[in-house]
């Protein structure tokens, strides 16, 4: 996948379908719960020692019914591929996740990833793997948030970014994040609405 490459991006329902299908020609289930950043829950492995594993949540922090549509709308505005990931499964259910990065541009077939380069778009289907449900909240506080291996799962975006992305009509810089936050904690400290 050249980033010189011309290609077109199709529409989310476009996209939509052909991951569908994919899916439910290797035998996974259609039905999607979609998954954003905070809902990753990273947490040690109990029998691979240095190890780790995947689960997610929706409980604490709910994606809006609108997030895959402000992502992929989001996404697609870069030259970057955009990458539809499955992370495993629930009964009756696929978890999937949509990321956007030039990490993907060498991915291949042998990597479990199927190209479309025609779209810029690539599907990761992943195996017949489960996955966890976090519902603790205990446990999802617990999980690990660094000094972990880098993952494809890195490039995933966040619901903060989505909130921002509807709120301000892009995704705010890092400095732009710490000063909303440090002019909000001032207003606090004032009494005033933040």
């Amino acid at each position: 996948m050249k980033s010189d490459a011309p290609f077109k991006r199709p529409s989310l329902k476009e996209a939509l379908n052909a991951w569908e299908k994919l899916l439910a020609e290797r035998g996974f289930s259609t039905d999607i719960i979609w998954i954003f950043a905070e809902n990753l829950c990273v947490e040690r492995s109990h029998t691979e020692p240095g190890g780790f594993r995947f689960g997610f949540q929706t409980r604490f922090t709910p994606p809006s019914d609108d997030a895959l549509d402000v992502a992929y709308s989001h996404f697609s505005d870069t030259d970057q591929p955009v990458v539809f990931y499955r992370l495993g499964g629930r009964p009756g259910r696929s978890v999937c996740t949509l990321l956007c990065d030039s990490w993907f541009e060498k991915r291949t077939a042998a990597d479990g990833f199927m190209r479309r380069d025609e779209w810029r778009i690539l599907f990761h289907p992943g195996q017949q793997d489960e996955i966890d449900e976090v519902t603790d909240l205990t446990r999802w506080l617990r999980r690990v948030k660094r000094d972990r291996a880098f993952h494809d799962l890195d490039f995933c975006m966040a619901l903060e970014s989505i909130d921002e992305i509807k709120m301000y009509g892009r995704a705010l810089a890092p400095y732009e994040r710490l000063a909303a936050a440090m002019l909000n904690r001032l207003r606090r400290l004032l009494g005033q609405p933040a």
